[in-house]
């Protein structure tokens, strides 16, 4: 009996353990895919001479990086992680939320991708934005398991796509 007991607490602290192991594997991964956007968002950003411009392109940045980490779980090439994706859309709900003060002063620089119809359309352009901020909020904390990646990509994606079709070269 005893035996039998020591067996059963062996098992039970190995399966602890190998949920762990999982649960960093998964940390792990979206720290390196964290770090791996970072350098190519400060790549893509040299020589940008405007601070307002490098601003908002590192708010892009952020957001594009957490749609990617959705993305690479989406398409199996991460470990699926529903807290690092419902953190992802808390991110890209926080950042999307700044986006219409990053842009209320017209800034230029020859490496922005902005055109200059935001300013002439700034009301639709922040009518977007907004609309980014709210679908990602809504999503936020609903993501279960890995079949809801796909819904969540489309959703986003097209908020996304409708203000970067109209105001993005």
């Amino acid at each position: 009996m005893r035996a039998a007991q020591t067996s059963l607490s062996s098992m039970e602290l190995h399966n602890e353990q190998n949920e762990e192991n999982e649960t960093m594997s998964m940390k792990k991964t979206a720290l390196a895919l964290s770090m791996i956007a970072l350098g190519t968002a400060a790549l893509a950003h040299s020589g940008v001479t405007n601070k307002d411009v490098m601003a908002r392109m590192m708010v892009m940045s952020t957001i594009s990086d957490q749609m990617k980490l959705i993305g690479s779980m989406a398409k199996g090439e991460a470990d699926f992680d529903a807290e690092a994706v419902n953190s992802a859309l808390i991110e890209i709900a926080a950042q999307s939320a700044q986006i219409p003060s990053m842009f209320e002063t017209k800034a230029l620089d020859p490496k922005s991708e902005a055109l200059p119809s935001i300013w002439t359309e700034f009301d639709s352009f922040t009518q977007r934005a907004r609309e980014t901020e709210a679908v990602a909020e809504r999503l936020a904390g609903t993501v279960t398991g890995p079949d809801d990646l796909g819904p969540v990509l489309h959703q986003v994606g097209e908020t996304c796509k409708s203000c970067h079709s109209t105001f993005r070269k």
